[in-house]
């Protein structure tokens, strides 16, 4: 793909800026793994050879009679008795860590939360349940979960500020008074009492955090069209008939889109932060769902297990420091008189 003059200097001056290069590599590295949280920590082999015969227990269930069991539910890998029927005649090829983010050890020196082991890496929570592979699943939540908000928000909010620069008029002036009402409304509160009848969840939760998120790039995108709107090309392309979803979209947007690039690393990680506030809070995902705020709250619950507090608080520190330093090397990488 041949990038024009313009992309290249900006790429340049993204590169130059070491701490932003490498922090995007390192968290694209951290993301791209935990999309492979079930092939890393899991409670199931990756891989099964029984009676010369292949199986695969991350994709496809398997009772216990498969293996020469006695019952026909579902078989449990981790249970001695099926684990000598495999390894009998055959053999198990286990995950780095075998254990799922909901996976309870029943076999504990001592009582949960207990410290973290050869076993449990990062120790266990108060419920046996082993904190690593719950930090690695709830990391790919956040992030999903970022994503998806920032990329929506940023959507609406282009929108809505593009109509409001570009008309301006009367269809401005309500835009604003609605937006400073709406930006008023108590959003906690608003959870608080949704969730007294409702059971949230990942959409139910990205749902009603978008109605509120939106306005964060309104006014930049409306200040551009705004600005541009009077400006010759544009004038000329009116007096050309050109329509004005075309002008808007082929001739105004790029110019708006250069201040929503550079706040989205800051919007993406005000996000996660958000959903990890509600977690800890207890108004997020629902109860067992893997997630860096509910290991901060059992942190606060347990004092005496500080391994559960500190893993969230390291592995949050990084993730957001890392966000941070992506959306200062963007801001450079667009500033046209930011110099390498």
């Amino acid at each position: 793909m041949k990038l024009n003059p313009l992309t290249k200097e900006r790429w340049a001056r993204f590169r130059a800026h070491k701490r932003g290069y490498w922090s995007l590599w390192i968290f694209s590295l951290l993301f791209f793994s935990s999309l492979f949280a079930e092939i890393i920590a899991n409670d199931k082999p990756l891989v099964i050879q029984f009676q010369s015969q292949w199986y695969f227990p991350i994709v496809t269930p398997y009772s216990e009679t498969e293996f020469g069991g006695e019952f026909d539910a579902e078989a449990d890998y981790t249970d001695p008795y099926v684990a000598e029927l495999i390894e009998a005649d055959g053999f198990m090829i286990w995950p780095l860590i075998r254990f799922s983010y909901d996976t309870i050890n029943y076999n504990l020196s001592g009582p949960a939360p207990s410290p973290p082991d050869s076993i449990n890496w990062l120790g266990t929570d108060d419920k046996g349940r082993d904190v690593l592979a719950r930090i690695i699943y709830g990391f790919r939540i956040s992030v999903l979960f970022g994503f998806a908000l920032t990329i929506i928000s940023t959507v609406i909010g282009v929108i809505v500020g593009a109509c409001q620069g570009y008309y301006g008029g009367w269809l401005d002036l309500f835009g604003q008074r609605f937006i400073e009402v709406w930006s008023g409304m108590p959003t906690l509160f608003l959870l608080i009492i949704l969730s007294s009848f409702v059971e949230p969840n990942f959409w139910w939760l990205l749902g009603i955090m978008v109605l509120f998120s939106w306005m964060g790039l309104v006014g930049v995108v409306r200040a551009e069209f705004l600005r541009c709107r009077n400006l010759d090309y544009v004038r000329a392309a009116q007096a050309m008939g050109v329509g004005d979803g075309r002008i808007m979209l082929r001739h105004m947007l790029p110019n708006a889109m250069v201040a929503s690039l550079t706040m989205m690393p800051f919007i993406l990680s005000g996000s996660v932060t958000t959903l990890t506030s509600l977690d800890f809070l207890g108004f997020g995902l629902p109860a067992g769902s893997p997630s860096l705020g509910e290991l901060l709250a059992q942190g606060k619950t347990n004092l005496q297990a500080p391994w559960l507090g500190l893993s969230a608080f390291v592995v949050l520190s990084i993730m957001l420091s890392l966000l941070v330093f992506v959306g200062e090397a963007v801001r450079d990488a667009f500033d046209p008189h930011h110099q390498r």
